[in-house]
């Protein structure tokens, strides 16, 4: 732990300024912004929200003002271009570079014109709001609200018809430039200090996730709070329902979001209200409560499915969240699938799997909105065939099988393959069951405790890194330390059968298990061999990539000469890639 730099030698000085007072200090050019801090990244929404905050006269945070000596010069502050003054006591802002930006731009008639900082005040609806397309007498520009003089002049001119919302506009002004912002002064002259304290600000401690600011919006009443179900409960109610592990509150914030609709990221703050709302929910009548049973329900759903039909046991096996969101919508609006859209489905799954980050660019965001765009209520077979034709244009591709990273998307894959192959114990003979597995990993993120090394002291990297340096033993009672030589002997409570199907379900036969002890280089190369066998044969049976998306029997209108099918007419399987 570094203890450098020596600290401060005086503790920060504690100040309040009103608006009215800091705001036009930062247009004088007395407040500045180190080199040190971020970029400027806050959007209409944040800007909108700021303003609100200070009208409903809630705390926005303190500030941290480093006073130094400032020689004259000109600087940009956001789109305002100011000049500093020779100072003894300028203020450059070591934390609130985002608000004192926001508030200096939007209040001024210099720095109002651009986005995000074109805020206006509507006097009859007594809300904030980015520049209307349409200008109504009652909005108001922010820098005629903070000027008195201009907001006097406005009444008599511009504003002449809205006279009625004096009183309103006079309540805003007088809130925006009497508001009080604590603040911290800090004098130090070592620049190393500032930094050092910029750094702690930014990167101790966690800031809320959207999951946890959804929970707080929607926490209710204390009365009644430990039989309210949320987003945690959610979670542990899955897990236990399911066996399925622990999904984490913005995966299941966003399947709950996804079925009531399509874009799983919109704006949690309205998400109940009848007003505000870009889209209209697709169950506008339901209260929060119902809102997360059903949700719940809908994934657990989903979860049954990846774990029945798809393969997939537990959750340290998801290649993307954005999958399990996109299914939970499915599920929601369509419970029951028929059973060859069940097999569509698992054929999407598998496809997103392997094509969706490279069709999606990688984004959580894009993947859940154009997916969940494509599940129209009503529709079971159009919303199937919508969502495969997204990915219709991608090439068939095989995950590599070079490397072994449980945190890795390529390794979830790579398990699940494993996975169908019904891995056994070394010492029993015994199948794994999915039980098992949730029971060693428990909360855990990744299947790593269920994939342990053969020879953990390999020094070359490349065959340390290989996943036929692993076993997928999801038990807490194989000898995991000695798997080289429990490879090599055969227990005697297990008979030759059950060995083989043993060794089979670990990519390996007997040949190859005998090298294991004593011809490491040699028993990795074949197991190898295996693997990527295996791998390839999995992928081509699950995501299908030979066969025509075609609907169900069930959806398609037949003639009677064509009700009986020979069996040549039945697609066949593919032979490969």
């Amino acid at each position: 732990m570094t203890t450098s730099p020596g600290g401060l030698e005086a503790q920060p000085t504690a100040t309040t300024y009103e608006l009215g007072d800091l705001i036009p200090l930062a247009w004088g050019g007395r407040i500045r912004v180190p080199h040190f801090q971020r970029d400027f990244r806050w959007q209409s929404q944040d800007v909108l929200r700021l303003f609100d905050s200070i009208v409903k006269g809630y705390p926005i945070g303190n500030l941290l003002l480093w006073v130094r000596r400032q020689q004259p010069e000109k600087f940009m502050l956001g789109k305002l271009r100011l000049t500093a003054p020779a100072h003894d006591e300028s203020l450059w802002v070591v934390d609130g570079q985002q608000r004192l930006t926001s508030l200096a731009n939007a209040l001024s008639p210099d720095g109002h014109p651009y986005k995000p900082f074109n805020v206006y005040y509507d006097l009859a609806a007594k809300e904030f709001l980015e520049s209307p397309p349409s200008r109504e007498p009652h909005h108001i520009a922010l820098p005629i609200l903070f000027d008195l003089k201009k907001l006097l002049t406005w009444f008599r001119t511009d504003g002449l018809t809205a006279s009625e919302y004096f009183d309103e506009a006079e309540r805003v002004a007088t809130a925006l430039r009497q508001y009080k912002v604590p603040a911290y002064l800090v004098r130090q002259d070592d620049r190393a200090v500032l930094t050092d304290i910029f750094d702690r600000m930014n990167n101790f401690g966690r800031k809320l996730n959207r999951g946890e600011i959804f929970s707080a919006l929607y926490s209710g009443e204390e009365k009644g709070a430990d039989e309210r179900l949320t987003l945690a409960k959610i979670s542990d109610n899955v897990a236990a329902r399911t066996g399925f592990g622990s999904i984490d509150i913005g995966t299941v914030l966003a399947s709950v979001l996804a079925r009531r609709g399509p874009d799983p990221m919109r704006d949690i703050r309205v998400e109940f209200s009848l007003t505000g709302r870009r889209t209209q929910s697709e169950f506008p009548e339901e209260d929060e409560p119902t809102a997360f049973s059903q949700g719940e329900e809908a994934l657990v759903r989903a979860v049954n499915f990846l774990i029945g039909e798809a393969g997939v046991p537990h959750i340290s096996l998801l290649p993307y969240r954005a999958l399990l969101v996109t299914l939970t919508r499915f599920f929601a609006h369509f419970p029951n699938p028929k059973p060859n859209n069940l097999r569509l489905l698992r054929r999407l799954y598998w496809r997103l799997s392997l094509v969706g980050p490279m069709v999606f660019r990688g984004s959580f965001t894009q993947f859940s909105r154009t997916l969940g765009g494509k599940i129209k209520p009503g529709d079971e077979e159009g919303s199937l065939h919508a969502m495969l034709a997204t990915i219709s244009d991608a090439d068939p591709v095989l995950p590599s099988a070079d490397r072994f990273r449980t945190n890795e998307a390529t390794t979830k894959i790579i398990l699940s393959a494993w996975w169908s192959l019904k891995p056994r114990s070394l010492t029993t003979g015994e199948i794994l069951d999915a039980q098992s597995l949730n029971a060693l990993l428990e909360q855990d993120r990744t299947a790593a405790n269920a994939a342990p090394l053969i020879y953990p002291r390999l020094k070359e990297a490349r065959s340390r890194l290989s996943p036929a340096n692993r076993l997928f033993l999801p038990t807490g009672t194989d000898p995991v330390s000695e798997i080289p030589v429990a490879l090599t002997v055969q227990p005697l409570e297990i008979d030759d059968e059950t060995w083989e199907a043993v060794l089979s379900s670990h990519h390996l036969d007997r040949t190859t298990a005998e090298l294991a002890d004593r011809h490491r280089d040699e028993f990795l190369a074949k197991r190898q061999e295996h693997i990527r066998k295996q791998l390839s044969d999995f992928i081509s049976r699950m995501a299908e990539w030979g066969y025509e998306d075609t609907p169900s029997l069930d959806a398609l209108d037949l003639d009677d000469e064509f009700d009986e099918l020979e069996e040549s007419d039945l697609p066949s399987a593919p032979d490969g890639y």
